[in-house]
C-alpha cells in the first residue's frame, strides 16, 4: 500500500463545489480517449481519471471494463478501492481532534496507552512520529500467526495487534523514515481509545458525512456474484485474473482499515482532496490553518507528513501533496499542486508493475494537458 516514489520523482483554491454539479458550468473534458491507449498497452482492465482546476471539476473520464472476461464497462460515477490513499483520511481525523484539543501531535504512546504494557521507547513515540513513519515500531505483532488475529470485530483485533507491538522492543531508532502500516493502524486505535467508537464509525460521521461522500465505504466495493462495481485483480502470467469482492482474499484485513481499505467515487474522493488543497493554500477548511499546516510539513531531511508524500515538481510551480495507494489488486493515485490550483487522481484495477507504469503515464499526460495554465 505504499506510495510510489518512480511516479512522484518522475514525473487548488478547490472548494467542496468542485465536486459537486453545476448546470452553467463548462462540461468536464471526457478523458477516455486519454487514457485507452494507456490502459491497452499496459493491459489494465479498467482505468479511471479526474481533474479538478480553479474549484471545478475540469476533465473526467473512464476506460475499460469492470472485470475481465465481463464485457461491463467501467464508468465515471465507479467506486475504486484507495490502497494508502486512506493514510490521509486517518490523519484528517487526528486532525480534527488536535483542533477540538482532545488530542495533540506531541502526545505520547505512553500516556494514551497508560496501564498498557509498553516498551519504554515505544511510550516515548509521538502521534506526529507515527504520522510521518519515524515511530520505529514494527510494522507487524510479533505473534502476527495467532488465532487472536482471526477473530473478532476490526477493531478489537487491531487494539491487539497494536498492544503486542507497542509492547515489543522497537524495529528501529526512533526518528528513522520507514512506511509503517502499522503506525497507521495505531492511530487508529488511539482515535479509538478517545472516542469510544470504531474508527469505521468516526470515518462515516466525521468525513464521510460531513463531506457528502456518500459512496465511500470500506474494503473492495460491489458484490461477490455481480459486477455492480469493478473488481480488483492480480496477475497471472501477465494476465489479469479477477478477484472477487467479498473474497477475504481480495483484500487486506479489515483491521488494517486505518492504513488503507477505503473505496470511493473519484468525485467523491474529490469532496476530500479539496479539503487538503484549501488548507495547501493557506485557507481554513475543515481543520484550522495551523493543524493543516503541521500535517502538510514532513520533518527536516524527510519528505512525508500527515498522510502525504511532499515534493517539489517543475510542472507543478513548486510542492505537491502527493500519494499513492494499492492493496496489490488496485491502484490509486492522488496529487495536490496548490501553485497550478489544480487536483488530479488517476485509479485502475490492476497494480503491478505493468499497471503502475501505466499509471506514471496518465499523470505524466494530464499534467501535461492542465498544469501548463
Amino acid at each position: 500500500m505504499r506510495i510510489s516514489r518512480r511516479i512522484i520523482l518522475g514525473v487548488l483554491t478547490v472548494g467542496l463545489a468542485a465536486c459537486g454539479t453545476d448546470s452553467h458550468a463548462t462540461p468536464a473534458a471526457d478523458l477516455a480517449g486519454t487514457l485507452e491507449p494507456i490502459r491497452s498497452e499496459a493491459a489494465i482492465p479498467g482505468m479511471a481519471a479526474a481533474v479538478w482546476k480553479d474549484g471545478r471539476l475540469v476533465a473526467l473520464g473512464a476506460t475499460g471494463v469492470r472485470k475481465s472476461g465481463d464485457p461491463t464497462p467501467v464508468t465515471i460515477a465507479d467506486q475504486w478501492h484507495l490502497g494508502s490513499d486512506t493514510k490521509a483520511m486517518t490523519a484528517t481525523l487526528i486532525g480534527l481532534y488536535i483542533d477540538r484539543g482532545t488530542l495533540h501531535f506531541d502526545d505520547r504512546l505512553g500516556t494514551i496507552f497508560a496501564g498498557d504494557p509498553l516498551d519504554p521507547v515505544n511510550a516515548n513515540v509521538t502521534l506526529e512520529q507515527l504520522m510521518q513513519h519515524r515511530s520505529g515500531i514494527a510494522d507487524g505483532p510479533p505473534d502476527s500467526d495467532s488465532d487472536d488475529y482471526l477473530h473478532g470485530t476490526p477493531s478489537e483485533i487491531r487494539t491487539r495487534a497494536a498492544r503486542a507491538v507497542l509492547a515489543a522492543p522497537p524495529a528501529r531508532p526512533v526518528g528513522t523514515y520507514a512506511y509503517s502500516n502499522m503506525g497507521y493502524v495505531t492511530l487508529g486505535v488511539v482515535l479509538e481509545r478517545i472516542t469510544g467508537k470504531s474508527w469505521e464509525d468516526l470515518m462515516r460521521s466525521e468525513l464521510f458525512g460531513k463531506l457528502g461522500m456518500d459512496s465511500c465505504g470500506f474494503g473492495p466495493p460491489g458484490t461477490r456474484d455481480t459486477v455492480d462495481q469493478p473488481w480488483g485483480h492480480t496477475v497471472v502470467e501477465d494476465k489479469p485474473v479477477p478477484m472477487a469482492p467479498g473474497d477475504p482474499a481480495s483484500d487486506n484485513p479489515p483491521a488494517l482499515g486505518p492504513a488503507g481499505t477505503v473505496h470511493c467515487s473519484l468525485t467523491d474522493w474529490g469532496r476530500f482532496l479539496a479539503v487538503h488543497l484549501a488548507g495547501a493554500r493557506g485557507e481554513t477548511t475543515m481543520l484550522t490553518t495551523a493543524t493543516m499546516d503541521r500535517l502538510h510539513q514532513p520533518p527536516s531531511g524527510g519528505d512525508y507528513a500527515g498522510g502525504w508524500m511532499v515534493v517539489d515538481q517543475p510542472w507543478a510551480g513548486g510542492r505537491v501533496l502527493a500519494h499513492d495507494g494499492s492493496n496489490t489488486f488496485w491502484y490509486a493515485s492522488a496529487w495536490i499542486a496548490p501553485e497550478k490550483n489544480l487536483v488530479l487522481t488517476v485509479v485502475a484495477n490492476r497494480a503491478d508493475e505493468r499497471a503502475t507504469a501505466g499509471i506514471g503515464k496518465a499523470v505524466t499526460a494530464l499534467t501535461d494537458t492542465y498544469a501548463q495554465h
